[in-house]
């Protein structure tokens, strides 16, 4: 690892929350989303990460996973988009688990800014002891 190494590693884990909190805020914009039940419901997003290759460590997003299309019916009669019998498509997605996922990637970002800002720090207080 170079001298900078730390500022990498946490680069890597800025980007993967930044990713994941994305996720999370179109599935929680999209919870409510109502689709005729002709078509498919919307798919939640998940994002798979995995340890990066090689000796300098760090993770990245290994892909992002599709939630179940079919969504769950609800009878809604009055819903112009309701078919014949009076169903609607909404998304499988639950709210609590999105909310419990969003507080987690905003303290996993939170906390790889702080090592950001700490290795900073250092690196400064060390350019000092040397000019000094």
């Amino acid at each position: 690892m170079g001298i900078f190494g730390a500022i990498g590693i946490a680069q890597t884990g800025l980007t993967l929350h930044r990713t994941w909190l994305d996720a999370v805020s179109d599935n929680l914009a999209n919870l409510s989303t109502v689709r005729p039940t002709s078509e498919d419901a919307f798919r939640a997003r998940y994002v798979v990460a995995q340890e990066t290759p090689g000796a300098e460590g760090g993770v990245q997003v290994a892909g992002v996973q599709l939630g179940d299309a079919t969504g769950r019916l609800v009878y809604e009669p009055d819903n112009p988009l309701a078919d014949e019998t009076g169903y609607v498509r909404y998304p499988d997605i639950d709210m609590s688990s999105q909310m419990a996922q969003l507080i987690m990637a905003q303290r996993g970002y939170q906390a790889n800014a702080a090592v950001v800002d700490r290795a900073k720090e250092t690196y400064q207080a060390a350019l000092q002891i040397g000019r000094s």
